[in-house]
Formats: C-alpha cells, sequence, structure tokens
C-alpha cells in the first residue's frame, strides 16, 4: 500500500528490521477501529454472499450421506438387473422360444378343433331355434283356428238362444194375450 514501507496482511505493521517503530498505513493504525470495521465487513461479506464454503461442505455431507449410508444399493440393485436381464436373454427367452415352437402347432390344431366343436354347437342351436319357433308359429296358427272356431260356435249358441227367447216371448205375448180376453170376458160379467 501506500506509505513506503512493507506491510504484512495481517497487522500493516513493519517487518522486523524495517526500522523498528510503527509506521502508519494507508487506513490507519493496524489496531483502529476502522481497520476492525473493514475486518469484520470481510467476514460479513464472505458469511452472507460468499456461500461456497457452506455449499461445498454440504455437498460433501450429501455424497457422504448418500454413498456410505446407502451403500451403494443403487449400484447393487443395477447389478442384480443386469444379471437378471442376462439370465433371462441367455437361458428363460431360449426356452421358452423353444417350448412355444415345441408346442405350438398342437395349440393351433386343439384351437381349431375347439372352434369346429363351437360352430357345430351354434349351428345347432340355431337349428334347435329355428325349430321352436316353427312350433310356435304352428301352436299360434293353431290355436288362432281354435279361436275362430270357438268364436263361430259361439254366434251359433247365441243365434239359437235369441231364436229360443224370441219364440218364448212369442208364447208369453199369446198367453197374455189370452189371459186379457178370458179377462175382459169375465170383468163383462
Amino acid at each position: 500500500m501506500s506509505g513506503g514501507g512493507t506491510e504484512t496482511p495481517g497487522g500493516g505493521e513493519a517487518a522486523p528490521g524495517g526500522g523498528g517503530g510503527k509506521k502508519k498505513n494507508s487506513l490507519g493504525f493496524a489496531g483502529s477501529p476502522a481497520h476492525l470495521i473493514i475486518k469484520d465487513l470481510g467476514e460479513v461479506h464472505s458469511r452472507l454472499l460468499d456461500h461456497r464454503p457452506v455449499i461445498q461442505g454440504e455437498t460433501r455431507y450429501f455424497v457422504k450421506e448418500f454413498e456410505e449410508k446407502r451403500g451403494l444399493r443403487e449400484m447393487r440393485v443395477l447389478e442384480n438387473l443386469k444379471s437378471m436381464i442376462h439370465e433371462t436373454h441367455e437361458h428363460t427367452l431360449p426356452t421358452c422360444r423353444a417350448t412355444m415352437q415345441d408346442n405350438l402347432p398342437q395349440v393351433l390344431q386343439r384351437l381349431q378343433a375347439a372352434t369346429d366343436s363351437v360352430c357345430r354347437l351354434q349351428q345347432r342351436e340355431q337349428e334347435r331355434k329355428k325349430i321352436h319357433n316353427d312350433l310356435l308359429i304352428a301352436s299360434e296358427k293353431q290355436h288362432l283356428t281354435q279361436w275362430e272356431d270357438f268364436m263361430k260356435e259361439q254366434h251359433g249358441k247365441q243365434a239359437e238362444v235369441d231364436e229360443e227367447h224370441r219364440k218364448a216371448m212369442e208364447k208369453l205375448r199369446e198367453q197374455y194375450a189370452e189371459m186379457e180376453k178370458d179377462l175382459a170376458r169375465f170383468s163383462a160379467f
């Protein structure tokens, strides 16, 4: 700094052998209040605005916790998955493929047989339904014929009853007419 003497970074004093006395630096004496304020400002600045040490410490702590406490569990899981995939690719998949190739023709034959059976059952069911419907239609026609015959018979009986009623009414009129004549003869006495 200015003043002509060599200063130490810590206190602003001259180095030994440089005159032996305290020299003034540009900001004042080493123990002056301004120097202490500047030192405090530097500490406040580093605590408030310089987050590198805190972030580095937190990062180290996170990595330590992640690696030590978890015991590289994710790596073991990935290794297990890798070995399982390798096992599946090398052993299980070829075995499944061979089994499928051996049994697929039989399965297709059975499937075709089942399809044929289902088609026959469906055709039988359709035939049964057709026969049932035909029987229902025939039965309905028979019932209609019977109903028409019944209604004709009822009309015939109704006509007979009406004729008997008419004859009975004629008989009663004649009887009452005769009774009136007899009554008129007797009332003349």
